[in-house]
């Protein structure tokens, strides 16, 4: 995690984010769902999500929207500030897998002071859990 906060001029359309892997438990998977109030079962019970064809509780949106926004928040710092996620979800994230987060620079506004950042997650099992971008403003001055 970057310590340091990033200044709008010191980054630039095209920079990649360091790799970030999650490994996917059932404590995160449990835990995620909790603190975000998310009781339905699928995501607490493995014969519910069983019952809808998967193998165990699976992630909620929530879960991999808070794992999104700090993956960029990590890299720009403390200073930064998150202004919006757009975020779709592709495969469940079921215990045991291992999600790959990655992330590019791909527009900046100067006028706002904000960057756009492409995230993608990606699982072990079955591909794509996570794609979208996140906006965030980064202070101007040096």
């Amino acid at each position: 995690m970057n310590r340091e906060t990033l200044r709008y001029g010191g980054v630039a359309v095209g920079d990649r984010l360091p790799e970030l892997k999650i490994d996917i438990t059932t404590g995160l998977i449990v835990g995620g769902a909790i603190a975000s109030r998310d009781f339905t079962p699928v995501h607490h019970e493995t014969k519910a999500a069983q019952d809808v064809g998967l193998p165990d509780i699976f992630m909620n949106i929530i879960t991999s929207n808070g794992l999104m926004g700090r993956f960029v928040t990590d890299w720009a710092g403390p200073g930064a500030t998150l202004k919006s996620i757009d975020l779709r979800l592709g495969a469940p994230n079921v215990p045991g897998v291992v999600m790959t987060v990655t992330g590019e620079v791909v527009a900046k506004d100067d006028a706002a002071g904000t960057v756009d950042v492409s995230v993608t997650g990606e699982n072990n099992v079955w591909g794509t859990h996570m794609a979208g971008v996140v906006r965030l403003e980064l202070p101007k001055e040096a």
